[in-house]
């Protein structure tokens, strides 16, 4: 390297680097050049990898696309079957019609193969229509074959989405699930029955078509082909960047879904904040995404099928000047002439020089687009959760003894800001536990590591002394009853979302808990009781009814342990009477996990847990921590207003004595 160039090279770098090249310059080109040539060495190795790496994972989700098609094999066999009728049926036409014309020019010609122009005419007829009915049950084979793809490959993705863990959900929002389940599945069904029936159809009549042309004239036909490569290679290059564009679009599609999803379902909050226009406009900008890339899609089909028939028309007018001079010549009658017109339209047609759904171009086209709609679903079809439900061991006799041993814990968002360090507890059968805490100090996470939402980074979990993780989790967590301090109700009749804390449950049963649950005096106040349309999300009733139906659902279900993640906090002061005589309902003869703010919930608990940086600060009685000056406990229900010291230490003599005998009582 020269000097100049040096210089010049030295001047664009910052000052350190460009020292460092002079001086290895000076040492001797050498190193620098070598190092060079190892990193581009590297980058390439790396490309290659990547783009091979592409290609295998193309190739299996073309094999896995059509694998889908299996249970189906019969079906489809018996569509292609009929294919191959209507198909030769097809085909024969221009021949047909070229004897035809042939016949009607040379009038001394009475009869054709046998038949009279009658008769020829009448059993060509009768081709034709065993030709129609021969496609129309081609169709309706392709098209049921499809939807049943379409119901199973839906069914299967949405099972194994119920299925996953909960660290999932929290990555993957429910609107772009909503959109893999209902416009990918539709458009992965579509490309592998429907579109597979067009373009076999195609590429018979592509086939077929060609060699008629041959047979006719070999000539015409070197003429015509002139315009099949140009029109083949573009076509492929069409369908891979369709390809791209599809992948583009359902990820575009399902952000739409999402956005929407989750707005409406918050309208509340929507026009509570006068929002209406701004969320509008968020949803238009989402929108116009999406028409970037069907606009870019439409460019390229424009594009591709302008040029390609421009080629084809190009290519006729050259047949038909070429065949005049056939004829003149006497080499080809009128009526081959005309035959070898109508084969040329329809391979023309089958080859996707005019814009047309059934062609090989758009058959490609549209596997390209199943292909990037189908990377997107089985990605998810294949995802095996991390946390299995049907493995693991039934416990003969749950007693509802519960154990926290040395455990951390981290949400899988969060990696950085860990929940739990060390924490370590044991709860009794039979007792009524309530954990409390200032906020993120993992109150609900104890639930979620109970219910096994999630797994532990490190630790172990234990019920009845056998570890959670070896237990058979569809079984524990119909033991485990949850009341949340948001009730979660389905847009059904009340009736259904009672019943289902319990499959088959007889309508005696369920008037039973929601007499229990302090909720079958209004329910019955409604026009309609039990079959009451509860709207979305139970958006129908009050808060307290809404409390009320979810501990109906719980005590039906009838559990063992019971979580109740502060079912009272959110309630007026009638209200939480009323929930909290259906609660004690519920919590009779049950290990009870209880997380609550209001006294009255955490008085009435055997023990009271009190969590402070990831761990276990404090644990003993309501009026034990009450007593501790200095105590985490005592300072929280001073901070959050529960009640001053004082004012509990004047209730300490009426209740001491009942609180001993009902820890006394659980121990036993």
């Amino acid at each position: 390297m020269s000097p100049l160039a040096s210089r010049s090279l030295g001047d664009r770098m910052p000052f350190s680097v460009s020292t460092i090249v002079r001086q290895q310059m000076n040492k001797g080109s050498k190193p620098v050049l070598e190092a060079a040539s190892k990193n581009i060495e590297k980058e390439a190795v790396e490309n290659a990898a990547k783009k091979e790496s592409k290609k295998k994972a193309e190739s299996k989700d073309i094999k896995q696309l059509f694998g889908l098609a299996k249970p189906e094999a019969k079906s489809i066999s018996a569509a292609i079957a009929l294919l191959v009728i209507s198909s030769a049926v097809t085909m024969s036409v221009p021949f047909s019609m070229g004897k035809i014309i042939d016949i009607v020019t040379h009038p001394e010609i009475k009869e054709y193969l046998g038949f009279t122009m009658p008769q020829f005419m009448g059993a060509l007829s009768a081709v034709f229509v065993l030709g129609a009915l021969a496609n129309s049950g081609r169709v309706l084979l392709f098209r049921l074959a499809g939807e049943r793809i379409i119901q199973r490959l839906r069914n299967d993705l949405y099972v194994n989405i119920l299925k996953q863990d909960m660290a999932f959900f929290d990555k993957n929002r429910t609107g772009e699930l909503i959109s893999r389940l209902s416009v990918d599945t539709a458009i992965v069904g579509k490309s592998i029955t429907g579109n597979v029936s067009d373009g076999l159809r195609a590429l018979a009549t592509a086939v077929v078509g060609s060699s008629m042309m041959l047979w006719v004239s070999p000539k015409l036909t070197a003429v015509m082909m002139i315009v099949v490569p140009p029109v083949s290679i573009f076509g492929i290059l069409y369908g891979r960047y369709v390809k791209t564009l599809s992948r583009q679009t359902q990820t575009a599609l399902s952000e739409i879904t999402k956005l929407g999803e989750e707005r409406i379902s918050s309208i509340r909050t929507v026009q509570a904040f006068a929002k209406e226009n701004i969320e509008g406009n968020r949803y238009w900008d989402k929108v116009m995404g999406v028409y970037d890339l069907a606009r870019k899609e439409a460019i390229a089909s424009a594009v591709f099928f302008g040029g390609a028939g421009l080629s084809g028309n190009l290519a006729v007018l050259a047949v038909l000047w070429y065949g005049g001079h056939m004829v003149m010549t006497n080499d080809i009658t009128i009526g081959q002439l005309a035959s070898f017109m109508l084969y040329t339209a329809y391979v023309g047609t089958s080859l996707g020089v005019k814009m047309k759904t059934n062609s090989l171009t758009s058959f490609y086209s549209e596997i390209m687009k199943g292909v990037g709609a189908a990377e997107r679903l089985f990605e998810l079809q294949n995802k095996q959760s991390a946390i299995q439900l049907e493995s693991g061991k039934i416990l003969d006799n749950l007693r509802g003894k519960i154990r926290f041993e040395n455990v951390f814990f981290t949400y899988p968002t969060r990696p950085h800001s860990p929940i739990f360090k060390d924490l370590s507890l044991d709860i009794q059968p039979g007792t009524v536990i309530a954990i409390v805490g200032s906020s993120g100090s993992g109150k609900s996470t104890i639930g979620s590591l109970l219910l096994r939402y999630y797994d532990t980074d490190k630790g172990s979990i234990y019920i009845d002394d056998e570890n959670l993780k070896d237990i058979n989790l569809h079984w524990w967590r119909e033991n485990v009853g949850v009341v949340s301090q948001e009730p979660v109700l389905f847009a059904g009749t009340i009736h259904d979302n009672i019943a289902y804390g319990k499959e088959n449950a007889t309508i005696d049963e369920i008037k039973e808990a929601a007499t229990k649950a302090n909720c079958a005096s209004f329910i019955e106040s409604f026009h309609d009781g039990y079959q009451t349309i509860v709207g979305e999300r139970g958006v129908s009733l009050s808060g307290g009814q809404k409390q009320r139906i979810a501990i109906a659902r719980a005590l039906l279900k009838n559990p063992s342990i019971l979580v109740l993640d502060e079912a009272t906090s959110a309630l007026d002061a009638e209200s939480e009477v009323l929930v909290q005589d259906a609660l004690n309902h519920l919590m009779q003869g049950r290990t009870v996990l209880t997380i609550a703010h209001r006294l009255s919930t955490i008085r009435s608990a055997n023990l009271v847990m009190c969590l402070e940086d990831g761990g276990v600060a404090e644990m003993g009685t309501y009026y034990d921590l009450l007593n501790k000056k200095d105590g985490v406990f005592r300072k929280l229900v001073e901070l959050q207003s529960l009640g001053g010291p004082s004012q509990q230490k004047k209730q300490h003599d009426n209740h001491h004595h009942n609180n001993n005998n009902n820890i006394d009582h659980s121990r036993n």
